[in-house]
C-alpha cells in the first residue's frame, strides 16, 4: 500500500476541507450519495460511470477515515454492505452546490460529456 514520505502540511481550515472533499473523485461521490442516500458498493460503481474498482475503493477508504461516507455492512448471506453519507457528509452538500452555482457561471455547458448525477444539479 502507498504511504507518504511527508505527512500532509495543512495549516489552514480550507486546505483541510479540500482535502476531503476536493478533488475529481470525491465530491462526484458525496453527491451520488446525496441524490440516491443509500448505495451497495456496485450501485456506487455504476452511478460513477468511469471510475476503476481502485480508485473508487480507495476514495470510499478515505471518506469513510475521514467521517464523510458511512459503511454498514450487514450479517447476511450473500455479504451486503451500503454506503450513505454521515451527518457530516450531509453538511458538506450546501458548500458543494454553491460551488456548483459559482462554476455554472463560468462553465461552458458539454451536455454531450455530462455526468448522469451532475444534471440533477439546478446552478442556474
Amino acid at each position: 500500500m502507498y504511504q507518504r514520505k511527508l505527512d500532509k502540511d495543512i495549516r489552514c481550515p480550507l486546505e483541510y476541507g479540500l482535502e476531503i472533499f476536493g478533488g475529481k473523485w470525491n465530491s462526484r461521490i458525496i453527491c451520488v450519495l446525496a441524490a440516491k442516500k443509500v448505495l451497495r458498493y456496485s450501485e456506487l460503481r455504476k452511478e460513477m460511470g468511469n471510475i476503476t474498482d481502485a480508485v473508487l475503493a480507495s476514495a470510499l477508504k478515505d471518506l469513510i477515515s475521514n467521517e464523510i461516507v458511512v459503511r454498514k455492512s450487514y450479517d447476511e448471506i450473500p455479504p451486503r454492505v451500503e454506503y450513505s453519507l454521515s451527518e457530516k457528509g450531509e453538511s458538506v452538500v450546501p458548500i458543494l452546490q454553491s460551488i456548483c452555482k459559482w462554476s455554472g457561471i463560468f462553465y461552458k455547458d458539454d451536455n454531450d460529456h455530462m455526468m448522469v448525477h451532475c444534471q440533477k444539479c439546478d446552478y442556474r
